[in-house]
């Protein structure tokens, strides 16, 4: 069955519990696979700042760990829960981990590198804190790379908002 809509898709919390992504329908979220020991690993903070700037207009930040890159996050679901609230204080929903390339890729991720492909049209992943942009029709409106600093995304959030 081909996805249409991201609402189609459910995760599981990082605390364990079945999450329908349809519960977010009608807003713009901002996907992200995330790593505790990552370079890019303080981007926490900057998502952390997107989603209290923008929670109250329709904004949803989702973190979804993964291991898959120089194993930078190898602890449980527990251990990633922890460090991510102690270190950079986060609040928006984090998922369990998740593989995001590959064959045993989580069917969401699966999804949105088929509608978002990166440079030069690769499907996978690259890196940590790779970011979707979805809108508020639950559609792929933009793909950004790892390096591409949280703040930066402001004005394409804001657009995605007033949509």
């Amino acid at each position: 069955m081909s996805h249409q809509n991201i609402g189609e898709f459910d995760a599981v919390s990082i605390d364990g519990k079945k999450v329908k992504l349809s519960r977010y329908q009608g807003q713009v979220m901002l996907i992200v696979n995330t790593a505790s020991a990552c370079g890019f690993t303080p981007q926490f903070g900057g998502l952390e700042k997107l989603w209290k700037a923008y929670q109250d207009k329709g904004l949803v930040v989702l973190g979804f760990p993964s291991n898959e890159f120089g194993g930078q996050d190898p602890g449980s679901n527990e251990e990633i829960a922890s460090f991510c609230q102690m270190n950079y204080g986060v609040s928006f929903p984090m998922m369990a981990k998740i593989q995001v390339n590959g064959s045993g890729a989580h069917p969401l991720y699966q999804w949105l590198t088929a509608e978002a492909p990166g440079l030069l049209g690769t499907k996978a992943i690259k890196w940590n804190f790779t970011k979707f942009l979805i809108g508020r029709d639950g559609q792929v409106i933009k793909r950004y790379a790892p390096q591409d600093a949280p703040e930066k995304l402001a004005a394409d959030i804001e657009a995605a908002l007033a949509a």
